[in-house]
């Protein structure tokens, strides 16, 4: 039996403000409040990744963020993935009630990736995209990839597995990444509904 919608919708706020950064962001956890994205960047692949991800996760996300990009994109990419995941854990809480756990394949056309997520509390990052290292679609530097999960996974106090299983077409691997992610986040947001404690025998994450 299917567990039905939240009688509470969970929301979080987070900004970041550094030298090299600028960074609103708002959310709803995955499958709660569904909502077209807002997002802005100044990165436009970044946030094309970032509009797929809020939608096959299913999260409202608004997100404005300004970085030094006469650098590069590194700071404006990973300080996202800190604030989002630093929004995640917040609009969470104590994570009583969620399933925890999460998986998917993405198939997307010759690629398939899978993304198996805990959030437990326990930050681990397992990165095995290995064909887009070194590489760039159109402007966007796709070793930023793994800094963004990285980044996300701490903040975010979650294990996450990516694994690249066929592929070698570097936007379908992003994009496949991003949404694999997406729908194993969502899954492991929803309700559990036989577990409406804390998902742990310790009795807390």
């Amino acid at each position: 039996m299917n567990a039905g919608p939240p009688s509470t919708i969970r929301r979080a706020t987070v900004e970041r403000v550094t030298r090299e950064t600028r960074i609103a962001l708002s959310l709803t956890v995955p499958g709660d409040a569904p909502a077209p994205a807002k997002v802005k960047t100044g990165v436009p692949f970044f946030s094309h990744m970032l509009e797929a991800l809020a939608k096959h996760s299913a999260m409202a996300l608004e997100l404005d963020a300004e970085g030094d990009l006469e650098v590069d994109a590194h700071h404006t990419v990973e300080d996202t993935g800190l604030v989002l995941g630093a929004a995640l854990d917040q609009a969470l809480g104590d994570r009583a009630g969620i399933t925890r756990y999460g998986c998917f394949s993405l198939a997307m056309d010759e690629t398939l990736v899978d993304a198996a997520i805990d959030l437990g509390g326990r930050p681990y990052l397992v990165f095995d995209i290995p064909v887009i290292a070194g590489r760039w679609v159109g402007t966007f530097d796709c070793d930023l990839v793994k800094e963004f999960f990285g980044a996300v996974v701490v903040a975010g106090r979650m294990n996450l597995h990516l694994h690249l299983r066929s592929g070698g077409n570097c936007h379908h691997v992003v994009e496949a990444t991003f949404k694999a992610f997406a729908r194993a986040l969502r899954m492991a947001c929803g309700p559990d509904g036989a577990i409406t404690d804390v998902p742990s025998t310790k009795g807390a994450l």
